[in-house]
């Protein structure tokens, strides 16, 4: 991943600094992706970064440290995946299409997020409810401004986006971390969850 956010407990200053940060969290995904929390070593990830031990302690004071950092980078990840896929003239269902889209994409070739981010929830709840809460605030915000318009009702809120949030965390699980032979491609999929929000799925004959 190549986003970098500030939830380390020290920021650096240097070109040097910030690259061999991003070795550290590399390193720290693989190693809790492998191992687990609990399994997983400060020496392991020093190992993986190809770092020395003195080094990971410039950035981070222990294991927590740097799982909770990792799981704020994680998040950030994410955003900025959707934020590159959406483009300033698509309508507000296909910024949704887009954002899961590369969200599918972002969870093949990351697939060590699912474990990670569920970890969380037991290691440090915390990160975890705050990793749920920035993704719904951001799915939010895009359906409020695309409220009132002719693809979305105005008054769309804080329960929409946790229903769409749940549809796009679900899908991710089941055709990016148990993909199988012969499923759809992510776009397919993407589109599919689109035409769901875009026309629902009741009956011509439901009440």
């Amino acid at each position: 991943m190549q986003q970098l956010t500030d939830t380390a407990d020290r920021v650096p200053r240097t070109e040097r600094g910030r690259k061999t940060l991003r070795k550290l969290l590399d390193a720290a995904a693989a190693e809790f992706a492998e191992s687990g929390f609990h399994e997983a070593s400060i020496s392991g990830i020093t190992k993986r970064a190809g770092v020395a031990l003195g080094t990971f302690y410039t950035y981070y004071d222990s294991k927590d440290a740097i799982f909770r950092a990792l799981v704020g980078d994680m998040s950030e990840a994410v955003g900025a995946a959707a934020r590159d896929a959406i483009k300033p003239d698509m309508d507000p269902l296909a910024v949704e299409q887009a954002a899961l889209l590369a969200f599918l994409e972002f969870a093949a070739e990351h697939k060590e997020v699912y474990r990670i981010i569920d970890e969380a929830e037991f290691v440090d709840p915390d990160s975890y409810r705050a990793h749920y809460e920035r993704i719904a605030d951001r799915i939010e915000q895009r359906l409020k401004a695309g409220g009132g318009s002719e693809d979305l009702r105005a008054d769309l809120g804080e329960p929409e986006a946790w229903a769409v949030m749940g549809i796009n965390v679900f899908l991710g699980l089941r055709y990016a971390i148990w993909a199988k032979d012969g499923d759809p491609d992510a776009a397919t999929v993407a589109a599919a969850a689109n035409r769901l929000l875009r026309i629902g799925i009741a009956g011509p004959d439901s009440d």
